[in-house]
């Protein structure tokens, strides 16, 4: 079928939660906002105690400064416009803005999927077959798997673009997200081409998503049976605390989207504001609560940060005793 009267929508508009009063837009940009300066000052903090600390240079904390960065990274693509929208009322974004923020928005999720890989085979080394680890794993060979945990996502989510900018769009350009994402956008498309474009981005986002979370699942499942088997009991515990901080972020990127998945596959339909809710909580949160794990989960640099603060705290009170 070909649609003869559909012309190019020059904007879009971020919808928020459709069902939020307009007395609530202060607080709800006010939220956002903090929750941005969490992300942003969180994983700045990050990013600059690692390079700084170089006690800290090391194949698993290189991993974290990734993850930073493309917690940060996502953050700022996605939140400054709806805090924009409740803020100052500007919920239109251009149309190549609109595609842009979709590539970044699954480029970043597929990229955090493949840290996460990267993450857990380092602990399975570790672990599992230690006497291999400083010759398997070191920085070189992590900045090289890093590179392609950015590299590998990067054709398919361009090409997942391409296909939605094939379309036509003759329907609203109401983007009912508080982003613009794929299945939002391409909702409001026309044609057959539709379910054909839809159906290889959700191909392309499994592969992305559900490769590594096996292969994660496998390494974790590896590294308790051999946590379980050590008779020493403080030799358990030492070890699962190695490796705690990657199962807490790895959990909180891969649980909630499981759970919308399912509860959708089972029939279990959220309202549009719950939904919305859901999709920006576990995109949002694990970037605001990865640095606080890195800082209390992660023995180095929790032991860092103390002696950091002691000193700080001494030095305070030499100078205070002088006045």
């Amino acid at each position: 079928m070909i649609y003869t009267n559909v012309t190019r929508m020059r904007s879009f508009f971020i919808l928020g939660f459709p069902g939020l009063s307009a007395k609530y837009y202060g607080h709800v940009s006010a939220l956002l906002f903090v929750i941005y300066l969490t992300i942003a000052i969180g994983n700045i903090f990050v990013l600059a105690f690692v390079i700084y600390e170089k006690f800290l240079h090391k194949p698993t904390y290189l991993v974290f400064c990734h993850l930073a960065l493309n917690d940060l990274t996502f953050g700022t693509v996605t939140l400054p416009k709806i805090i924009s929208k409740y803020w100052f009322g500007d919920g239109f974004i251009s149309h190549h803005g609109c595609f842009t923020q979709m590539f970044y928005v699954h480029y970043l999720g597929s990229v955090t999927s493949f840290i996460l890989l990267i993450m857990a085979l380092d602990r399975f080394i570790a672990i599992c077959i230690p006497l291999r680890y400083p010759v398997l794993i070191t920085n070189n060979i992590i900045s090289v798997l890093c590179g392609l945990a950015w590299f590998i996502p990067l054709p398919m989510m361009v090409t997942i673009v391409l296909h939605a900018l094939t379309l036509p769009y003759c329907k609203s350009n109401v983007i009912a997200q508080c982003f613009c994402d794929h299945i939002s956008i391409t909702s409001q498309a026309c044609g057959e081409e539709v379910k054909i474009v839809q159906l290889a981005a959700l191909c392309m986002a499994m592969f992305c998503l559900l490769l590594p979370l096996a292969i994660i699942l496998f390494s974790y499942a590896s590294i308790i049976m051999v946590i379980f088997k050590m008779s020493n009991a403080a030799g358990r515990k030492r070890t699962l605390s190695t490796c705690s901080p990657q199962i807490f972020i790895t959990c909180l990127f891969y649980l909630p989207r499981c759970f919308v998945y399912v509860a959708n596959t089972v029939g279990f339909s959220f309202s549009l504001d719950v939904r919305i809710l859901l999709v920006l909580l576990y995109s949002l949160f694990p970037a605001a609560v990865n640095p606080i794990i890195y800082c209390f989960k992660t023995q180095d640099i929790k032991q860092t940060l103390i002696k950091k603060l002691k000193k700080t705290r001494i030095g305070i009170e030499i100078k205070l005793s002088f006045k």
